[in-house]
């Protein structure tokens, strides 16, 4: 596992700097909840994982077409393991809460 970030940044947005307090306070190991806003069209809902988490680490996205290194975004991301062993991840964005049980 890699590192932890220096800094928490989204690529459009910011975190509320509490949750930045939060994030960068966890430890492998601790319980979180992460409820996350869903939208689909025009319906939007909250859902929610429960989990322990492993890191935050930072995801490179881009697209199959080889372009300037300035188009490719780098979004934070939760990792943590559900109560049933999966390995998940969740990517931040500004309505993304995460909470320490």
């Amino acid at each position: 596992m890699s590192a932890e970030p220096a800094k928490i940044v989204l690529p459009t947005r910011r975190l509320e700097p509490a949750q930045v307090d939060l994030l960068r306070s966890l430890k492998p190991g601790d319980k979180i909840r992460i409820t996350q806003r869903v939208r689909v069209g025009g319906k939007k809902w909250d859902a929610t994982a429960d989990g322990e988490f492993r890191a935050i680490a930072y995801l490179e996205t881009g697209i199959t077409t080889e372009r300037v290194k300035e188009d490719d975004l780098v979004v934070p991301v939760v990792r943590f393991t559900k109560p049933n062993g999966e390995l998940s991840s969740i990517s931040l964005d500004e309505h993304t809460k995460v909470v320490k049980l």
